[in-house]
């Protein structure tokens, strides 16, 4: 018969016997982003990745998962276990955009997602095509009080951060043109070298390469300041827009039960990774803005996300957008 005297021994010897936890990563990490190859999104999660992952000593694997502006791809990390194996390479359109447009979004974002860090900003700029002569946006702003709702303006698509900064371009300047929604920043590329459609409204490294050679010259930035790759081409404050800054964003996060020891874990491979010069020159190379310090780190990211999300407000409130 068993006895007391054994049960006890049974029970202390058991933990003991129980395999130790691996620490974390032991394995490959997925990293969602929530749309196409090659975009700008997916270009600062490829930069941010491959340096983390040699931090970490397992690879970070990315996972196009597109569809319906960036909710598909936010979506299945809000859903998926949290144990720091399944992460979201977030952006304006499913983290700020979408929440202010879309109804029914099968997702909230500070109630799903746990901010790790933020990588980098991506300004909006106006660029125009063929038959645009304005090589300012002061002159195109002209042409569109000369042309009321005749000027055809593309964007990635609608409910994009692109098209908030247009409706938001529109109702500053008391200005009406043809909003041309397309399916991400590539696929307007085409068209606006062509002269199909007059302008676009972009994130900047989409627009870069064009403007450097003279296919589609950039005429404004939307930024505080002029940007360092382009000093000659003037802000939209200075085009009279005063507080005129829009953009994008490319940050990391995981779903919100993941534990506290593994967003520590990987904020410190990313807030690493983020201080390498090499990897700083990348980020600015492309045309994004590196993140502050401040921004960098999980509460940082967070505040930034919520204040994001209120200027979305308050631009879809003044261009008079509803969610649909």
């Amino acid at each position: 018969m068993t006895t007391r005297r054994a049960i006890l021994l049974a029970a202390a010897a058991a933990p003991l016997a129980r395999p130790a936890l691996a620490a974390y990563p032991d394995r490959p990490i997925r990293v969602v982003v929530p749309f196409a190859a090659g975009g700008n999104t997916d270009i600062l999660a490829r930069i941010l990745a491959t340096r983390m992952a040699e931090r970490l000593g397992r690879p970070m694997v990315i996972d196009n998962r597109t569809g319906a502006g960036g909710s598909v791809g936010a979506e299945a990390v809000a859903k998926a276990t949290p144990d720091g194996y399944t992460l979201l390479f977030g952006a304006g359109g499913p983290l700020t955009a979408n929440p202010v447009l879309v109804t029914n979004l099968p997702y909230d974002v500070p109630r799903d997602f746990r901010p790790i860090g933020l990588v980098g900003v991506l300004p909006m700029i106006c660029q125009v095509g063929p038959r645009i002569e304005a090589r300012t946006l002061t002159d195109f702003i002209a042409i569109l009080r000369a042309r009321p709702g005749q000027v055809t303006i593309a964007t990635p698509g609608a409910g994009s951060a692109a098209h908030l900064a247009l409706e938001l371009l529109m109702a500053g300047a008391n200005v009406r043109a043809v909003h041309v929604p397309y399916r991400g920043g590539s696929a307007m590329i085409a068209d606006l070298v062509s002269g199909t459609v007059d302008a676009g409204m972009v994130e900047l490294p989409s627009a870069l390469p064009l403007h450097l050679d003279g296919k589609a010259p950039i005429i404004a930035i939307a930024t505080a300041q002029r940007s360092p790759v382009l000093p000659n081409v003037q802000t939209f404050i200075e085009a009279g827009l005063p507080g005129f800054t829009a953009g994008s964003y490319g940050g990391l996060l995981a779903p919100a039960a993941t534990p506290t020891d593994v967003v520590a874990t990987l904020h410190g491979a990313l807030a690493a990774t983020l201080a390498e010069p090499t990897v700083v020159s990348r980020i600015a190379e492309v045309g994004a803005i590196p993140a502050a310090e401040a921004q960098r780190t999980p509460d940082g990211f967070a505040a930034f996300l919520a204040s994001e999300l209120a200027n979305a407000r308050r631009a879809a409130e003044l261009a008079g957008l509803r969610p649909s």
